[in-house]
């Protein structure tokens, strides 16, 4: 495990706005920075980063935390990897404790799986650059492509030899473990440990994360064999959903941003040829149709998209409802076909960048109006295929979230295909009603959602417990880790014995004996008794940043949420800071917590009085009756004190 001084040294270089935007595009927003949510698919910003208070948090989805835990979501890692990550980022040296025999147990096999693909990639580029065969053969046919060699080094790209074995063997001796060779489809494995390389005989293209990590590899062919694909791809694994990725998203991040503009195509080759000829705003589906995922990852960085296609009408027409998917994502979007014969890679090395985006804007046209004059051509006079055309650019259109927009291209339909505006409006509306409907069943049948940030614990494999007084405990944590250092009141008339929150509220849960049921509620709690007296100890940086990444979580979960006080019957709504109303605000909580402790005990004890009664044990009955008398009396202090002031959560 990493100690506690190092986790201090990361998280203060790993501030958050930088981690953040490498990922996503920020805009200043007062004294916070907003942006599209990485985490689900948005189309008006809700994602707050908070460089003061060092979090990030979406409205939309829940998600928050601070640096690490941005890293952990997006990039789907331990808090332990996390930490790693953002060290190695900022180029700090970890300092790890010995881990226990039960914490090395439940080490995920993610690192291990990316320290292979991070070997695999270094042998391939290392083979096609120093072995006479990936010279000979590898490096020459990127060569014959007029791929430079900065290019082939800036991509990773290497060569697999053309053996049964050889990059399996060079693994295994260099220290790597069978089974994840095997678990990142580098290794096939048989019976009697026949082992052999699902790459051999191939150039290497990495396919990298959006952070640079390598998930995943696709190799070609350069042999001549019919009964051989000529490509291959690494399957699907832990680390690598090809769903959710986009080939050289990582090298193409900046420029998508600094451009407004994303350029679409299809193969590795594209991608690698256009960068070279000065365009990097660029990035590959890698030959599939689009996903809900990658187009999700497009739109992080811009709502422009450019999809640019040979001249295939038959690849052209397979990938129409991938842009129709870029449509509904709320993207504007533009298609570009290239001249018969050329495919961008070919395109690209004949021209350099200003000609490449001179002919872009000269040429491309958007997307309705493209398909609409693509489908004209196959429709001809047919009534029944001109009528399936118009279904078909309806449903295209319906989808598009703007209305504005998609009055536009109303407009232009109905021009194009002669068809009256009210008639398109009419099959428009019948097809978003019909969706809304699916969507209100489908909310209807799945039931309560998934909570966010699963299983992003510190490895220990438990999440937080349940319990009675959840949001009892969260709000009485929340005050101590916001304003626990505060004063609250002084215990003379001489102003000489200052009494904090902190020193209030842990006096009046040991008064009463109160505990914490929630298991990490309870960490917290005994932490924060061991240490608020310490000099130095500022609660919301010690939780925030602590070592247990469910700590660190829920810490942040409650800095960015707000709880004010008001009074039922004010007639002028003002919400004051709850700084400006500690006397009313702090025994709240705590009587809060009372009170439904003092629910729960009666609730008990009506239980055990129906059972006294049923056996018909008297005494028992009146014994218990007492007591409930006894907790009535304190409820109803309490319900008066209460009944006053409501806390309002905003």
């Amino acid at each position: 495990m990493i100690d506690q001084a190092t986790i201090d040294r990361i998280t203060d270089a790993a501030q958050i706005q930088d981690v953040v935007s490498d990922y996503v595009t920020l805009k200043k927003r007062g004294v916070n920075l907003l942006g599209l949510c990485p985490f689900h698919g948005e189309k008006t910003p809700s994602f707050i980063v908070s460089p003061g208070k060092g979090i990030f948090k979406c409205f939309g989805c829940g998600k928050g935390g601070n640096a690490v835990h941005f890293i952990m979501g997006h990039e789907q890692i331990s808090y332990y990897e996390a930490l790693k990550f953002l060290a190695k980022k900022y180029n700090i040296e970890v300092q790890e404790r010995e881990l226990s025999p039960e914490e090395m147990a439940v080490r995920n096999d993610r690192e291990s799986m990316f320290l292979v693909n991070e070997f695999a990639q270094k042998h391939f580029s290392h083979t096609l650059h120093h072995h006479i065969d990936g010279k000979a053969i590898g490096l020459s046919y990127f060569r014959e492509r007029g791929f430079r060699d900065d290019i082939v080094q800036k991509f990773q790209l290497g060569y697999s030899l053309d053996q049964r074995d050889a990059f399996t063997q060079a693994a295994l001796k260099a220290g790597y473990n069978k089974e994840f060779l095997v678990k990142t489809g580098l290794t096939f494995e048989g019976e009697n440990n026949y082992v052999a390389d699902r790459f051999r005989g191939r150039v290497m293209f990495p396919v990298h994360s959006l952070s640079g990590k390598v998930v995943a590899f696709g190799g070609r062919i350069l042999k001549k064999d019919d009964k051989t694909a000529k490509y291959v791809n690494s399957p699907e694994s832990e680390i690598y959903h090809k769903s959710n990725e986009l080939y050289g998203i990582y090298f193409a991040k900046q420029a998508i941003v600094k451009q407004d503009r994303c350029y679409l195509v299809e193969g590795y080759t594209d991608v690698i040829s256009m960068h070279q000829s000065g365009i990097e705003n660029v990035v590959s589906s890698s030959g599939t149709s689009l996903t809900p995922g990658q187009i999700r990852l497009i739109h992080r960085f811009t709502e422009n998209v450019t999809v640019i296609y040979d001249g295939d009408a038959a690849g052209i027409k397979a990938s129409i409802r991938g842009i129709d998917l870029l449509l509904e994502e709320g993207l504007n979007i533009k298609v570009l076909l290239l001249p018969d014969g050329d495919d961008p890679d070919s395109f690209a090395r004949k021209h350099n960048a200003s000609d490449f985006i001179e002919y872009v804007n000269k040429n491309s046209s958007d997307f309705i109006r493209f398909k609409t004059n693509l489908l004209l051509a196959d429709a001809g006079n047919d009534p029944v295929k001109r009528a399936g055309l118009v279904l078909d650019i309806v449903n295209s259109i319906a989808i598009i979230p703007n209305s504005i927009i998609r009055g536009e291209y109303v407009k232009e339909c109905s021009a194009l295909l002669n068809v009256d505006e009210a008639m398109l409006y009419h099959q428009i509306n019948t097809l978003k009603s019909t969706e809304q409907e699916k969507n209100a069943n489908r909310r209807q049948n799945d039931g309560p959602p998934i909570p966010h940030f699963e299983d992003m614990d510190d490895g220990g494999g438990q999440m937080a417990s349940p319990s009675r007084f959840e949001n009892e405990e969260r709000t009485i944590l929340q005050v101590l880790v916001k304003y626990g250092d505060k004063l609250f009141f002084y215990a003379d008339a001489e102003n000489q014995h200052p009494v904090t929150v902190g020193d209030y509220i842990l006096e009046e849960l040991e008064r009463d004996q109160l505990l914490f049921e929630n298991r990490l509620h309870a960490k917290i709690l005994e932490e924060y008794k061991h240490n608020f007296r310490n000099e130095g100890f500022i609660a919301e940086r010690f939780f925030l940043y602590h070592s247990n990444g469910e700590i660190s979580l829920l810490t942040a979960d409650l800095i960015s949420e707000k709880y004010t006080l008001s009074r039922i019957h004010s007639k002028v709504k003002k919400v004051e800071e709850d700084t400006d109303r500690f006397i009313d605000l702090i025994p709240r909580v705590v009587f809060e917590f009372k009170n439904s402790h003092i629910l729960a005990i009666i609730k008990q004890k009506l239980i055990e009085m129906k059972n006294a009664n049923d056996i018909k044990n008297h005494k028992l009955v009146d014994e218990i009756m007492y007591e409930i008398g006894q907790l009535e009396v304190v409820k109803k202090q309490l319900s008066k004190t209460l009944g006053e002031r409501i806390i309002i959560k905003i």
